[in-house]
């Protein structure tokens, strides 16, 4: 009964690795369709749909899902999309922005609602957390590229703000209107990056215990499981402690 109790439990991992894979995908898809839509279908002559190419391709989507997004958007029969940006508050004060692409803003609003209120959060106004964040463009590399300094020199080249290097990799940041621009140099300097997007930076974090943490990532996945939520941001800190019990 053990070893039955065991594949059952990775079955039931590998689906949800699966069906989490699978909404990733649509909601890189509807990206892609909506830059498209908004510019035109070239990524090189587009930068938000270079941008959400990129992505979508750090991600291992299919170049055929890339490509069906494009023409959906040539096509005409794409969806109108309305860009909405909510903002509330989970466990200790932990600030949330929840970014969506809906149709329906009346049913999203309803559904982020009620989400924050079933998983230890609180919906706030527009701008109610905002200024805790900056907008700004992230372009991760491995630490393969190059050690602190060189992939120091080629951000400062590059145009970027600032970069933060460990054994694991390198982040540059740079201004958000900078992005394209910026993440292009790197890629003559340093190759392909693994993923450039913009992001929301916290200027001030929230420390949470493991309890916190629990009620953090209950709401959050709660969040990323709604169709219409893009993606969602925090300003959580939590020690190396409280993460490896997670």
């Amino acid at each position: 009964m053990a070893g039955h109790s065991k594949w059952a439990n990775i079955q039931h991992r590998k689906g949800r690795q699966d069906a989490v894979r699978a909404k990733l995908f649509s909601k890189l898809s509807k990206e892609i369709t909506v830059a498209a839509k908004m510019g035109e279908p070239d990524p090189e002559k587009n930068p938000r749909l270079r941008l959400a190419v990129k992505e979508a391709k750090s991600v291992s989507v299919p170049k055929d899902v890339i490509d069906r997004a494009i023409k959906k958007a040539i096509g005409g029969d794409a969806e109108n999309y309305d860009e909405i940006r909510y903002e509330g508050y989970g466990p200790n004060g932990v600030a949330v922005i929840v970014e969506a692409m809906t149709d329906n803003r009346n049913r999203t609003a309803s559904n982020v609602r009620s989400t924050f209120s079933k998983n230890g959060g609180n919906l706030g106004e527009t701008n109610s957390v905002a200024f805790m964040f900056e907008k700004k463009g992230e372009i991760t590399y491995p630490a393969k590229v190059g050690d602190a300094d060189t992939v120091m020199m080629a951000a400062i080249e590059a145009g970027a703000e600032d970069v933060e290097s460990s054994e694991e990799g390198h982040i540059i940041w740079c201004a958000d209107t900078d992005l394209n621009e910026v993440a292009t140099a790197l890629e003559t300097a340093l190759g392909e990056s693994d993923s450039t997007k913009l992001v929301w930076r916290p200027g001030t974090t929230t420390e949470l215990d493991l309890d916190g943490m629990q009620t953090l990532m209950k709401l959050v996945e709660a969040l990323e499981d709604d169709d219409d939520v893009q993606r969602v941001t925090t300003n959580f800190e939590a020690s190396d402690e409280v993460m490896a019990q997670l």
